[in-house]
């Protein structure tokens, strides 16, 4: 194809990401703060390097961004080594970084002084969803870039959606994760329950899963949480990175939001044990702490 991409952020989601847009065909140009990481992809993935953010934008027509928070996003947007200091007029910024939808308006703005295109474009899915290459985007911008981009994103994403203008991807991707934040909480207690009432937590879940309180939560997570397993997936610190970005949304909008503020000191609790880096399904341990206590 003649369509050149930049991937900014070579993270467990835009590492391959980024790689099944060279798959697609697009020729692709990668960035990572460490360097080591952006020359393992390339040992995998037929692109190239650069060692910086505005090298890799230099002459793309899509810039794809997935880093770790708003800081993060700005280090890369933003000053002298910014993809916003070599993009050219008319090329499409696509942030697929959570971050506020505050930081998703500032980063327009800037953009929209060079004349780029902005969207923000945040993904649900978790790693897996970014190794097979389905994700669902939730973004917020204009509609014509909207359909522009989206081609382009069906590299890795099995679904895509418009929800407004920007900040609203950001705003949609708060309700993705206060869903979540419920459900595995939810399924932490239950399977709490389960294995306090003696009960076959297999069994347990192959059953209820078939009726209304199925969910990808129980059917991806269950047998890695009884098993007591959560080194892997989406970290308990990302989490609540995520959901101190919606209760402050919520503080501002008026939205109440009782159980996520909770599970959200839940989910400090787990840190407190260590568990920075598990996966978010590890609520369950915390569980399973206090009942063998």
């Amino acid at each position: 194809m003649s369509i050149n991409v930049a991937f900014i952020g070579l993270g467990v989601m835009g590492f391959p990401m980024a790689g099944h847009l060279t798959k697609a065909g697009y020729k692709v140009t990668v960035y990572n703060r460490t360097i080591e990481k952006a020359l393992q992809w390339a040992e995998q993935y037929p692109g190239s390097v650069a060692k910086t953010p505005a090298l890799a934008a230099s002459g793309a027509d899509f810039v794809f961004i997935c880093v770790g928070n708003d800081d993060d996003l700005r280090a890369v947007t933003l000053g002298n080594d910014g993809v916003l200091s070599t993009m050219a007029a008319g090329a499409a910024l696509v942030d697929h970084t959570t971050t506020s939808a505050d930081v998703a308006k500032e980063v327009a703005a800037a953009a929209q002084l060079k004349e780029v295109q902005f969207m923000d474009a945040p993904v649900s899915g978790g790693q897996a969803g970014a190794e097979n290459g389905v994700l669902t985007i939730m973004c917020g911008g204009d509609e014509a870039l909207f359909n522009r981009a989206q081609p382009v994103m069906a590299a890795y994403a099995r679904f895509s959606q418009l929800l407004g203008p920007v900040g609203a991807g950001q705003l949609c991707k708060m309700v993705n994760q206060i869903c979540i934040a419920g459900v595995v909480q939810g399924l932490a207690e239950g399977l709490h329950f389960a294995r306090s009432a003696g009960l076959d937590g297999e069994k347990v879940m192959d059953t209820i899963a078939k009726g209304a309180a199925g969910s990808w939560q129980m059917e991806n997570r269950h047998k890695t949480m009884w098993a007591g397993e959560y080194d892997f997936g989406f970290a308990v610190d990302w989490m609540r990175k995520d959901l101190g970005i919606a209760l402050s949304e919520a503080r501002n909008n008026g939205a109440a939001l009782p159980v996520t503020a909770l599970v959200d000191q839940f989910y400090a609790d787990v840190q407190a044990m260590g568990g920075n880096r598990h996966d978010t399904s590890s609520l369950l341990s915390r569980l399973e702490r206090n009942r063998d206590k």
